[in-house]
């Protein structure tokens, strides 16, 4: 394993992040901020509670989750879609690196740049609602997976993507709905049977329910089925990377 090559991407990538440290710090703070305003206080006055937890506890695993998943695709598909546009993604190919090494490298600044923002909010919410984690660990992981998985995602997009608008185009019509369908602000168990029924076949779903059980003991389907689902895509995306990088799709032409 060429770990100087690893650190080489890993370290360039988060350099690039902490040259705009002060925008990335903020911009949660205050989208996190506005949430609270729009959904914790006009919608949370009419819902007092939601399975015992007061409204404006529970939306915090969504907005995490919500922040978390956007970031981790942005960061990731920007950071290896940008070499591809400006051409250095053939010296990348060139260099002795694998594709597990090139991989580890973008997906885990990726990972840890939207493992920071989750973080931030985190601490935000604290201000707004008293938080209380009844299983710290299980938060903890839930948290790395999704930051893991949803930047080997977005890894993947930036080596499909051939212009800018494409890039954007997933995360804004599919990714950004899949989150706001799959639990974010509400119980599915709010819905009719008939979408509850439709709403299982969001996997984002499962992320948000396992990651809110962590938080509060509550959870929309079992916390097993979710720790699968998010092994499973992760998995998913680890082989369609490997796929890429072997036939050079979207790579040598």
């Amino acid at each position: 394993m060429n770990w100087r090559g690893i650190w080489a991407i890993y370290h360039f990538e988060m350099m690039r992040f902490f040259r705009t440290l002060l925008q990335s710090f903020i911009s949660p703070v205050i989208s996190t901020s506005l949430y609270f305003v729009v959904f914790g206080t006009a919608i949370g006055a009419r819902i007092d509670e939601v399975e015992g937890v007061s409204y404006g506890a529970f939306i915090v695993p969504g907005l995490v989750m919500l922040s978390v998943i956007t970031q981790a695709i942005s960061n990731a598909s920007f950071g290896i879609y940008f070499p591809k546009f400006i051409g250095t993604i053939y010296e990348l190919l060139s260099a002795p690196l694998n594709f597990i090494e090139i991989t580890i490298g973008y997906v885990g600044a990726a990972a840890t740049k939207s493992l920071f923002i989750g973080t931030v909010i985190l601490a935000t919410s604290s201000f707004f609602v008293d938080l209380e984690i009844q299983h710290p660990v299980a938060m903890l992981a839930f948290l790395l997976l999704t930051c893991l998985s949803f930047a080997l995602l977005g890894f993947i997009l930036g080596l499909w993507a051939g212009n800018f608008e494409q890039l954007q185009l997933v995360p804004l019509l599919v990714v950004t709905p899949l989150v706001f369908l799959g639990g974010s602000f509400y119980s599915i168990s709010m819905l009719p049977p008939v979408w509850q029924t439709i709403t299982l076949f969001n996997p984002v779903v499962y992320l948000i329910s396992g990651f809110r059980w962590s938080f509060f003991g509550l959870a929309d389907v079992p916390v097993g089925l979710s720790l699968m689902a998010i092994g499973a895509f992760t998995a998913l995306c680890v082989g369609v990377i490997w796929w890429i990088f072997r036939s050079g799709w979207r790579l040598r032409s």
